[in-house]
């Protein structure tokens, strides 16, 4: 793939609805992941590693730790003179009917008449998987496809919102549908990851807006099933789709399986993220870590098990952490015993405190939280 044949475009407010206990002071692709991630990390990624080196970031509200976290897009090799990490803010207007993708399309028309690249992958940030949207290009262009819908075929994640879809013996999409089915039920659902031509994009969006539609999904893949090539790609690598808290957990948990690990972090196919320089982790005489992520920057005296610990978390003596994930700057007193919990960035839980959930009900506490 030529560099300047595709361009990337990442809608990091989709599915803020999905963990609203996580979302509410910042949209879900700066959503902080695996001890030292963010959400957004993976689908830039995948398009850095597909040699992409244009990609604009839609942009809703709450961004601003989203800025912090990207920056000029350095750590992901797109801080250049020309192309490199564009940030796509909203341009007037109220956010209504901002539920969908046309709307902020429309608002970034300029940017798209003015690129010219000959593609456009559009993602969403709320899946976790080092996906090879090298191949996904070139399935798009050895099918002559209009679309590309990239889709799983598995069991359909709680509170999934995207689209089910019927596939034909090459390929192509019959239809398109909202299972009724229960969450145990095998389907084939979209991932948020479509490819199409930047022109035909464009003709899409305008012809949208002229007629008040605002669902992709809905007003133009599903209107255009018949007279359009649209295909499905099946995706083959690991993934994990945050639709929930509870999916949210367990995709952090993942992580402490190394054949998860294995095939999330590849050394061709890298995910970057913002570097900071922090020290080592200590651990005191009397911490006892098994089965658990420890990022840098920690200082560890109490017990931890089978948890996702991020950067500069204090653990005090005789404190338990079992099952847990414990956000960016938190500090755990002694004598507390946390369990199935998820504490988002600088929580502080005091001295005797004890918090417990289960694996199908995790506790989220809020950030800046004193518990």
């Amino acid at each position: 793939m030529r560099h300047n044949t595709v361009m990337g475009l990442l809608f990091s407010d989709m599915h803020n609805e999905a963990v609203p206990e996580l979302t509410g002071i910042r949209a879900i692709g700066s959503v902080p992941f695996g001890g030292r991630y963010r959400l957004i990390d993976f689908p830039l990624s995948n398009l850095v590693n597909a040699g992409v080196s244009k990609v604009g970031v839609v942009t809703k509200s709450n961004y601003q730790s989203l800025m912090d976290h990207l920056g000029s897009g350095k750590a992901w090799g797109l801080s250049r003179k020309s192309e490199g990490l564009y940030f796509l803010p909203p341009t007037g207007g109220g956010d209504e009917h901002y539920e969908g993708r046309i709307t902020p399309l429309s608002g970034i028309m300029p940017f798209l008449r003015r690129s010219k690249e000959d593609y456009v992958i559009l993602s969403d940030c709320h899946v976790v998987g080092n996906i090879n949207y090298r191949k996904l290009l070139e399935y798009h262009i050895e099918k002559e496809a209009d679309i590309t819908m990239a889709y799983v075929k598995g069991v359909i994640p709680k509170n999934l919102q995207s689209p089910m879809m019927s596939i034909a013996y090459d390929g192509r999409v019959n239809d398109l549908y909202i299972s009724d089915r229960s969450e145990h039920e095998i389907e084939n659902y979209g991932i948020g990851l479509y490819v199409i031509g930047r022109e035909l994009l464009i003709r899409f969006v305008e012809t949208a807006m002229s007629r008040n539609q605002l669902s992709f999904e809905w007003d133009v893949l599903h209107r255009h099933i018949h007279d359009r090539r649209i295909f499905a790609y099946p995706v083959p690598e690991y993934l994990q789709v945050i639709s929930s808290l509870e999916s949210y957990f367990e995709a952090n948990r993942a992580l402490l399986d190394s054949a998860v690990r294995e095939q999330l972090f590849k050394p061709k196919r890298k995910i970057y993220t913002k570097i900071r320089d922090t020290e080592p982790a200590l651990y005191g005489l009397h911490s006892k870590v098994s089965n658990s992520l420890i990022a840098d920057g920690c200082n560890i005296e109490g017990t931890v098990s089978n948890s996702i610990v991020f950067r500069n978390v204090r653990v005090a003596r005789n404190a338990v952490i079992k099952n847990s994930i414990v956000m960016q700057g938190s500090v755990i007193c002694g004598g507390t015993d946390l369990d199935y919990v998820v504490l988002d960035k600088n929580v502080c839980v005091r001295d005797g405190r004890s918090l417990k959930g289960c694996a199908d009900y995790p506790i989220s506490v809020k950030k800046n939280t004193m518990v």
